[in-house]
């Protein structure tokens, strides 16, 4: 069971991510300041650096918890489970985390999206968040399946699955599509991106 000051902490935290995707979406990523990020959140600046180092930090807020969920379940294959099977899981159990979390609504991680794809800072560190998972997700794959997959093979299966997601989510934003209708469509462009690693067996 949570705490109080564990539910005040969390409170506290959504906050400041809900105060700085609405401060930039009005007045634009470089506007902003750390202090109004502060204020409309109703806590001091010195508050906000108890809980994030940057203004991009408080955009890819979850990064760690992302990274370390794929990581984990790519060392955990069940005996007689296919890479192709590990990574839809993979995919599955990251569905299933980001539909559970509290920190954003639908329309708020909506707008996060739009801001990465259209600020060129938060460009820069989404390939930088990008690039690092798919070089962890790589090597966790390929130590799971060493006598199936060597490294380059797991490394062609991990970015054909990442760059599909990623556009297949990119692909929905001017569709006014439902959470589960987006869902569906990286269901889908899983299958596709893992038809060539399931060719190897």
């Amino acid at each position: 069971m949570v705490g109080l000051r564990e539910r005040k902490k969390q409170r506290t935290r959504r906050a400041l991510i809900e105060s700085a995707l609405r401060l930039f979406d009005e007045k634009g990523f470089e506007e902003t300041t750390l202090a109004e990020i502060a204020a409309g959140a109703d806590v001091s600046t010195r508050t906000f650096f108890s809980y994030f180092a940057s203004k991009e930090d408080v955009v890819f807020y979850d990064t760690h918890e992302r990274m370390e969920l794929v990581r984990s379940l790519l060392v955990r294959a069940d005996p007689g489970m296919s890479p192709a099977d590990l990574l839809i899981r993979v995919v599955e159990s990251s569905l299933a985390w980001s539909s559970a979390q509290e920190e954003l609504t639908f329309e708020d991680a909506e707008l996060r999206l739009r801001l990465i794809l259209t600020e060129p800072t938060l460009q820069a560190r989404a390939l930088t968040v990008l690039f690092d998972t798919q070089l962890t997700a790589a090597q966790a794959l390929h130590e799971a399946y060493a006598d199936e997959l060597s490294l380059i093979e797991a490394s062609a299966a991990v970015g054909a699955l990442f760059g599909s997601v990623k556009l297949a989510v990119i692909a929905n934003l001017e569709s006014n599509r439902s959470l589960e209708q987006i869902w569906d469509t990286v269901r889908r462009a899983t299958d596709v991106a893992l038809a060539g690693l399931r060719s190897l067996g």
